[in-house]
């Protein structure tokens, strides 16, 4: 069962970076958090956008591909009221699309340092 669980994991991480790279998102990274003590998910990804509007397509694609390609959603999604953060909840992974300037306020690299961090090239 757990073998199943991170090749579903694994999937589904790959889709989302992958949507991630194709709609432009900036200095995306991934934190491993399963070998990190009391982490509330498997993995984080990071990334952000350059505009509000930017942020909130990112998390629009993201949600819209997971669900087509996976068959599976968000279980809570947070932030598109203003799309400066948004949070998206896979259980397993924790997708976090910031705007530069929150990104840069809230560090979340830093304080996840005990992770595994892994920093995906941008697509060019």
């Amino acid at each position: 069962m757990t073998e199943i669980k991170e090749i579903n994991s694994r999937l589904k991480l790959d889709l989302i970076l992958e949507v991630l790279k194709e709609k432009k998102a900036k200095d995306i990274i991934t934190i491993n958090l399963e070998k990190a003590g009391n982490a509330i998910c498997d993995y984080f990804v990071i990334c952000h956008g350059e505009s509000t509007t930017q942020v909130d397509a990112l998390s629009g694609s993201v949600s819209r591909k997971v669900k087509e390609k996976l068959h599976t959603g968000a279980h809570h999604i947070e932030g598109t009221n203003n799309a400066m953060w948004i949070l998206m909840d896979y259980s397993d992974i924790v997708v976090h699309i910031f705007l530069n300037e929150k990104r840069s306020f809230y560090n979340l690299e830093e304080l996840w340092a005990d992770g595994e961090i892994e920093k995906i090239e941008d697509v060019k």
